[in-house]
């Protein structure tokens, strides 16, 4: 069974990313300072943009079950446990010291 192309290798695809690049280029080229001077602001833009589009695959039925799936599946998380265990031990020392 053949696979379905891509939009953006097919004909029309690929003269829509030439057209996008070709008025991006120009827009760029024309209104310069005028995209600088928001460019902080876009920057502060693109956090909420992103925490909505990138968390798309983590089907977030509910944030309660993180730790439990590892507890469930025997992989608990040991580096995390030896850390907090050597950061005791350190304090203890430090408490000794003084």
């Amino acid at each position: 069974m053949a696979q379905k192309q891509s939009f953006w290798f097919s004909s029309n695809g690929l003269a829509a990313l030439t057209l996008i690049g070709a008025t991006s280029y120009f827009l760029f080229m024309e209104h310069r300072e005028h995209l600088f001077q928001f460019l902080p602001f876009l920057i502060l833009l693109l956090c909420p943009l992103m925490h909505i589009f990138m968390h798309g695959g983590h089907g977030h039925g509910g944030h309660g079950g993180h730790g439990e799936d590892n507890a469930r599946n025997g992989q608990n998380d040991l580096g995390y446990q030896k850390g907090y265990e050597d950061g005791l031990r350190d304090r203890e020392e430090q408490e000794k010291n003084q």
